[in-house]
């Protein structure tokens, strides 16, 4: 069992992830997000990876990772950043990267860094279905690594059921098809779209992302998935109000 289907063992619903770019505001700053937000309570944290040509991104996440690159953050920087808090960091963690990242880094480095540090899933937005099939599903079982699939409104039925039939943590249900970055209330459109995918009773966990942003719209997300994935808004709330507040935030969304 890996580390996020031990919180789904002891919470079914309202489960909370942060979303933060490693190395943002300051160079140092990964370890002390990561210690705030669990003290806070969030019950897993997304690690940015920095990356130069983001697919996904919004301006929001990119803005923090062009200045995370210029703070001098690479993958070495964040393994030992990582390293250093692995035995005092009891919130599971879930690295976000790109392909090309784990390519130039070099795919069994890479791998036996996560499980250096502890970390068991992983989400890749662009690795293609095939190339998983074909290559990267052998390659993480070897290391006990989890890769998390990302479905979208535009996502057929067909692909969804076979990314159920693989998926060992979670689905990560992008709100709607766009990039990260807050959209205001959730639409009646997104609706319709989350209530299509919960009509198809998967066997996998639903975690909604893309979009999320404060107490209203994490609570509504909830009624249709197990959870949501907040990003933007609190990479937003980092740069404006900084690290040592980043418990505020987390309130903020679980509170009323």
């Amino acid at each position: 069992m890996n580390s996020i289907q031990n919180i789904f063992q002891n919470k079914d619903k309202n489960i909370l992830s942060i979303y933060f770019t490693s190395g943002f505001p300051e160079l140092n700053d990964t370890t002390k997000v990561i210690q705030e937000l669990g003290a806070a309570g969030v019950d897993f944290i997304e690690v940015g990876l920095p990356y130069s040509d983001p697919l996904a991104d919004g301006p929001t996440i990119q803005e923090s990772s062009q200045k995370a690159l210029k703070n001098g953050i690479n993958l070495d920087i964040i393994f030992d950043q990582l390293m250093e808090i692995k035995e005092s960091n009891s919130t599971p963690l879930v690295l976000m990267g790109y392909l090309n990242q784990i390519l130039k880094y070099g795919e069994d480095k890479f791998c036996q860094k996560l499980v250096d540090c502890g970390i068991d899933t992983v989400i890749l937005p662009d690795l293609p279905m095939v190339e998983y099939e074909n290559h990267y599903q052998d390659l993480f079982k070897k290391y006990g690594i989890n890769n998390v699939f990302l479905i979208t409104p535009l996502t057929s039925e067909e692909r969804i059921r076979k990314i159920d039939s693989y998926t060992q943590s979670f689905i990560y249900m992008v709100a709607s098809s766009s990039i990260t970055g807050a959209k205001g209330e959730i639409s009646q459109q997104q609706i319709d779209y989350f209530e299509r995918i919960k009509a198809m009773n998967l066997k996998s966990k639903l975690i909604i992302g893309f979009g999320i942003s404060d107490y209203k719209t994490f609570s509504k997300a909830c009624e249709y998935g197990n959870g949501a994935i907040i990003g933007s808004a609190f990479i937003k709330f980092l740069e404006e109000n900084g690290v040592e507040k980043s418990s505020q935030f987390v309130q903020s969304v679980l509170d009323s």
